[in-house]
């Protein structure tokens, strides 16, 4: 079954984004102090989190981004690439980076989106303000979209808990039959759906 939802950049009800493969795109980013290109083809081939935020030099963005530089060694080992992304450019990035010493912890790729075009393709994109709403999304290897999250401006999210979602991600993938219940955690049982379940859990 399909769910709809209301379209940011639209208005309009539009498909969820689960299991529908990334539209292609290409953008400046800063990685490691350096400029480069990133486009839909680097996210093919391995786990990725595209982490949308409304913009550079604000309040609660910062906290977020330390939060998944403190954690970005986790989604390393279990080789996941980390892409921030804002509608502003990757000299504002850099000036940032430079600045701030939360945003200076920062390995990760920060990707610049002044065109819209990626807050667009993930459907995040406030429209009237031309800036992205807090927008996570999980990719897997083949380039579909697994996880989905979006919250209001002024919630921050949690970079354990979106490690922990990646986990039960990643493991679902590669354990067809099984599936993962509430709260779960690395290592902890799961369960195959079954008709013998139905009633019983």
């Amino acid at each position: 079954m399909s769910s709809y939802s209301l379209s940011t950049t639209t208005g309009k009800p539009t498909m969820s984004l689960i299991n529908t493969e990334i539209k292609p795109f290409k953008a400046q980013a800063l990685k490691n102090g350096q400029f480069i290109e990133v486009s839909d083809a680097d996210l093919k081939g391995k786990w990725s989190v595209m982490f949308f935020y409304p913009a550079d030099f604000t309040f609660v963005c910062p906290t977020e981004l330390e939060d998944l530089a403190d954690n970005y060694a986790e989604f390393q080992k279990l080789g996941v690439e980390i892409y921030s992304v804002s509608t502003d450019t990757h000299f504002a990035h850099k000036a940032w980076h430079d600045t701030s010493d939360a945003v200076k912890k920062i390995n990760y790729t920060m990707v610049g989106d002044p065109t819209h075009q990626i807050s667009k393709n993930f459907e995040v994109l406030i429209e009237n303000a031309g800036i992205a709403d807090r927008g996570t999304f999980v990719i897997d290897p083949s380039g579909k979209i697994q996880i989905v999250e979006i919250t209001a401006g002024g919630i921050g999210r949690d970079a354990t808990e979106l490690l922990r979602k990646v986990k039960a991600a990643q493991y679902v993938a590669s354990h067809p039959g099984e599936v993962c219940p509430a709260k779960w955690k690395e290592g902890e049982k799961t369960l195959a759906p079954s008709l013998d379940l139905v009633g019983k859990i």
